[in-house]
């Protein structure tokens, strides 16, 4: 059975979360605090590929689910903010069993 447009989505936007905020820490407590200046090199590195596949995984739910610009607007800025995604995540998830209904 293949995996729905939400729910790619919602995985990949958790992942790509956990990466910010480790990159957060990471270049924070490493770089800041330590002074190693390649410390966020490779988190810097892998978190921009997971958002790159957040992006896709937005745009491919947007076509899919005929949102209107609003709501993908909304979930692209809650990426930005840390943490945010937690409340996307949970809207996401009712979204996803009111479809299934």
């Amino acid at each position: 059975m293949p995996i729905s447009s939400i729910t790619s989505l919602r995985y990949i936007s958790i992942i790509e979360a956990l990466s910010y905020i480790y990159l957060l820490y990471h270049s924070i407590y490493s770089k800041a605090i330590l002074g190693i200046d390649e410390a966020i090199k490779i988190p810097g590195q892998i978190h921009g590929g997971l958002f790159v596949l957040f992006c896709i995984a937005l745009f491919i739910a947007t076509l899919r689910q005929r949102w209107k610009l609003k709501v993908p607007a909304l979930i692209f800025i809650a990426s930005l903010i840390p943490f945010a995604p937690i409340w996307v995540e949970i809207w996401l998830k009712k979204q996803q069993a009111t479809a299934k209904k």
